[in-house]
């Protein structure tokens, strides 16, 4: 008997191991694909200001306030878009979330002026609210606590796609002026919009609300992989499994603040960042679409090593602050350093911390809420969070607009990101949180 019981343990093993990594398979590019379209949708508007400010009569203050005010939408429909989905299930609420936010951004056409463009910004967060802390959510349903975070790391990389990816496909559609009578940026938001409408239709078809209802699951890994996820949720702290303590818990509180400060930073980063490099350049709408490509490629390599690191040595807070650190020292050297050359070159290395703090983060609300908790707690920190989008483009805006360049906004985006790194120290430890 002694010889036998290996055997059974790496049976055991190696069935999880398999269990996941087809979970892994089937969810995480499909559902990266719908986030990078996403993430396209949302920031493409910092490249349509290259030929839409002119054309809309809009200032660095107007544009950062309707950059920014898409996460009111956000905030306002995030809790209750996060509440539908546990109740109505993920299949039908990311469809929906995925339809709706698509025939809004390519309604972005319509836009006449500050106003006009302002109000289908708030339309486009309130459609898209819900869909990221949604896929969080998702994924407590799919994967144990172990992997999450790498599991959260590969779906997040489809944000650094869309830049890498997006940043040269807006570039060319920018050179679409004048066709069938559009400008641009016109093209622009019809052209990113349209694959969103048919990944809802396909989500319809493709998506199960959770291992029980995966045909595609083998019986051996489906039994463990609700064996597995089961005992985590018994597991967990019984107070973090109702609505109300996912919105009072103090600690979801101060994940709020974590967010919100790293959010501030990095959406007044990615929003006003074409308009940075081009500064920095001067070079034209093409080869500024490629140069901001550089720092989210950077990024993406950044976040997998952060992510896999973290889930190796299941040690979260420090990874998180860390992330922080290198945003804050990136920012600030950009807004000091005197060579176009380093200051692109900062931005690239803050780039790494902005985005590689992500998969950590949502490793740690995830590690003590469950059940309606965890769709409650989710929500409102991604939405009090992404208040900080609304933030960071107004102050980049408003900076510009008082001092003519973005160096006094950089500084303040770079102390936003140094509070957050000093703040999630302040989370307690759970038992899924270790020392490296």
């Amino acid at each position: 008997m002694v010889g036998v019981e290996p055997v059974a343990i790496d049976s055991t093993a190696d069935l999880g191991a398999r269990a996941v990594a087809r979970v892994r398979r089937r969810l995480i590019p499909f559902l990266a694909l719908l986030y990078f379209v996403a993430y396209l949708d949302r920031v493409n508007v910092g490249f349509a200001a290259l030929q839409m400010n002119r054309a809309l009569g809009l200032s660095p203050l107007d544009f950062g306030r309707g950059a920014g005010i898409f996460f009111l939408g956000y905030f306002l429909f995030e809790v209750p878009s996060n509440l539908a989905l546990a109740r109505v299930g993920a299949r039908i609420w990311i469809a929906r979330i995925a339809i709706v936010w698509g025939l809004v951004s390519m309604a972005m056409v319509l836009a006449a002026g500050p106003a006009s463009f302002a109000l289908l910004r708030f339309l486009l967060g309130a459609a898209e609210a819900g869909f990221f802390p949604g896929v969080v959510l998702y994924f407590t349903y799919w994967f144990p606590a172990r992997e999450r975070a790498r599991a959260l790391g590969q779906f997040y990389t489809a944000s650094m796609a869309s830049g890498i990816i997006g940043s040269p496909l807006s570039g060319l559609l920018l050179q679409l002026r004048g066709v069938a009578g559009l400008d641009g940026w016109q093209w622009l938001f019809l052209a990113e919009g349209l694959p969103a409408v048919i990944l809802g239709c396909v989500a319809l078809a493709f998506l199960d609300d959770g291992p029980r209802d995966a045909r595609w699951l083998p019986a051996a890994e489906k039994a463990w992989l609700i064996g597995a996820l089961d005992a985590e949720r018994g597991q967990a702290s019984h107070g973090g499994a109702t609505v109300r303590a996912g919105l009072w818990t103090r600690q979801v509180w101060v994940l709020s603040a974590v967010m919100f400060l790293i959010v501030t930073s990095g959406y007044g980063f990615s929003f006003f960042l074409p308009q940075i490099v081009k500064g920095l350049s001067g070079a034209s709408d093409m080869r500024v679409a490629m140069f901001t490509a550089v720092p989210f490629l950077v990024a993406a390599v950044g976040i997998v090593l952060v992510a896999a690191h973290s889930d190796r040595t299941g040690e979260r807070r420090l990874h998180v602050a860390g992330c922080g650190a290198l945003a804050a020292a990136g920012l600030a050297v950009s807004a000091t350093v005197g060579s176009p050359v380093g200051a692109f070159v900062a931005l690239a290395v803050a780039a790494i911390g902005l985005y590689a703090f992500i998969p950590p983060f949502w490793s740690l609300p995830t590690a003590f809420l469950r059940g309606d908790g965890a769709a409650a707690g989710i929500g409102l920190i991604n939405s009090v969070g992404n208040l900080g989008g609304f933030a960071g483009p107004y102050v980049m805006g408003w900076m510009q607009g008082l001092f003519g360049d973005f160096r006094v906004g950089l500084r303040m985006l770079a102390a936003s990101a140094l509070c957050s790194a000093l703040v999630v120290l302040t989370v307690r430890r759970t038992s899924t949180d270790k020392p490296m």
